[in-house]
């Protein structure tokens, strides 16, 4: 996804959203699963103290800031090697997503965080990779079969963010020919997102989000060993 007019008030909201995260959640050595040009690497900067990035041989982007190759599937690095996580906008893309989570689970220290966003409401895009959307309880349930404890989840808007957002890109087709040299289309894209921006403050209507975001922490099963120990005591 591209951060271009038809994307300025759904990037706003997705830097506010990693910046609450990383501020509340994420810490110490993180990797970034499909981290492509790694867009969150200034936010990120002050909270952990070290950035992977880690994606396929040949990533989308010829930009992409990749320092280990590998898949979601299949991530070269040893068992409980990292502090947390994080996935941006890819889960819909992975053919198997319970069996990536497991591998982001594997590699996360007891206790350690994952922060996903996905998407519930959008249109196709980067096909034919394009495999799933997923709905806040769709999401509870992969997470927890893959070990992890869902601490939240959490729409990142509502009806305004998603449908004018929506309005734009089925605007785009109209940018061409004449238009192509008159920034009419783009001007109009703009001021719909600034009214959507002000309109989501009023009413949320977090049923229409475009995307989730998830915080999920590696269960600790040496605690809870210890606990049942203490406890037959």
């Amino acid at each position: 996804m591209a951060k271009t007019w038809k994307t300025i008030l759904i990037y706003h909201i997705m830097d506010e959203e990693m910046r609450r995260c990383a501020k509340s959640y994420l810490r110490g050595k993180l990797l970034d699963i499909g981290c492509g040009t790694k867009p969150y690497k200034r936010i990120l900067s002050s909270h952990v103290t070290e950035h992977v990035g880690l994606d396929q041989p040949k990533p989308f982007n010829a930009a992409a800031e990749v320092d280990l190759i590998g898949t979601a599937y299949n991530i070269p690095a040893k068992d409980a090697s990292f502090d947390s996580a994080i996935s941006t906008a890819a889960l819909e893309h992975l053919a198997e997503p319970e069996i990536a989570l497991r591998e982001c689970n594997r590699i996360l220290k007891p206790g350690g965080i994952a922060v996903y966003t996905v998407p519930f409401i959008w249109h196709l895009h980067a096909e034919p990779w394009d495999y799933f959307r997923f709905s806040k309880f769709g999401l509870q349930h992969l997470f927890e079969k893959a070990g992890f404890e869902v601490i939240e989840i959490k729409p990142m808007a509502g009806f305004w963010a998603t449908s004018v957002t929506m309005a734009c890109y089925y605007m785009e087709r109209f940018h061409r020919g004449l238009l192509h040299y008159v920034p009419v289309i783009p001007a109009l894209g703009l001021l719909f997102q600034g009214f959507a921006f002000f309109l989501g403050k009023i009413d949320k209507a977090e049923q229409w989000t475009w995307m989730y975001s998830v915080v999920a922490r590696k269960r600790d099963l040496s605690k809870k060993s210890v606990n049942h120990e203490i406890g037959h005591y």
